[in-house]
């Protein structure tokens, strides 16, 4: 389980990494850079520490998954972009991916 509390906050910070990215503005801007910097590198020190639990595959799918959904969901609310519908059903189709992984799959370290 203590694995999955790595996987967590591996996603966490990708996801605060990921927010800081467009406020860079192409690295121009050096305190949302360095956070950026820092919060990636901190997110894959983190995802390191899952991967000793769970297997690889399985660890960078929730990884992405959980990241594409929230990272969406700050686009959406923090900088106010849209998502049309066929965005929508994609995202969907990675969430019911990882669950039928999750579900399903002997790979998968429970």
């Amino acid at each position: 389980m203590k694995h999955y509390l790595f996987l967590a906050a591996a996603i966490l910070f990708e996801v605060i990494g990921s927010s800081f990215l467009k406020k860079t503005e192409q690295f121009t801007k050096p305190i949302p850079s360095i956070l950026f910097v820092c919060s990636l590198g901190l997110s894959f020190y983190l995802l390191s520490y899952a991967l000793r639990g769970v297997p690889m595959g399985i660890a960078y799918a929730i990884w992405s998954a959980f990241g594409i959904v929230i990272i969406s969901a700050v686009g959406y609310f923090v900088y106010k972009e849209s998502l049309d519908l066929p965005a929508i059903l994609g995202i969907g189709f990675i969430i019911l991916g990882v669950v039928i992984i999750n579900l399903f799959s002997k790979s998968s370290a429970h």
